[in-house]
């Protein structure tokens, strides 16, 4: 598990393509698509990565929790969450079923189009 520093606002390039590439796969293995806003999916994607790198697992970033290493270790939040898995509810809107009112119709995303954003957030 990678330790991060005080400076740390970003995901590590190597978290975000393995994060991207893994929701693209998910998406297409499970019928769901991603928002019709590209830059929540980047978002969404970024935070996962950041938490790959500093928690070692891809730990949900649109929840608040107490303490993140006991939910990894948990691993309920862990994406693909349980919610996901067992009834394809994303809290984050990363997957979305196609009645979904936000569902988009891609299940790809650049990785360019995720680090400008990301970049532009730092």
């Amino acid at each position: 598990m990678n330790t991060p520093t005080e400076n740390q606002t970003k995901s590590s390039d190597k978290s975000l393509e393995a994060m991207r590439h893994f929701s693209e796969q998910y998406a297409k293995g499970t019928g769901t698509y991603f928002c019709s806003e590209p830059s929540v999916t980047a978002v969404v994607i970024e935070g996962l990565a950041k938490h790959k790198d500093e928690l070692g697992a891809p730990l949900c970033p649109c929840r608040h929790y107490e303490d993140k290493e006991a939910e990894v270790k948990a691993s309920f939040w862990n994406c693909p969450c349980v919610p996901m898995r067992e009834r394809k509810e994303c809290h984050c809107m990363l997957f979305l079923t196609s009645d979904n009112d936000f569902a988009g119709k891609e299940q790809e995303i650049s990785l360019e189009y995720i680090k400008s954003l990301r970049d532009s957030m730092a």
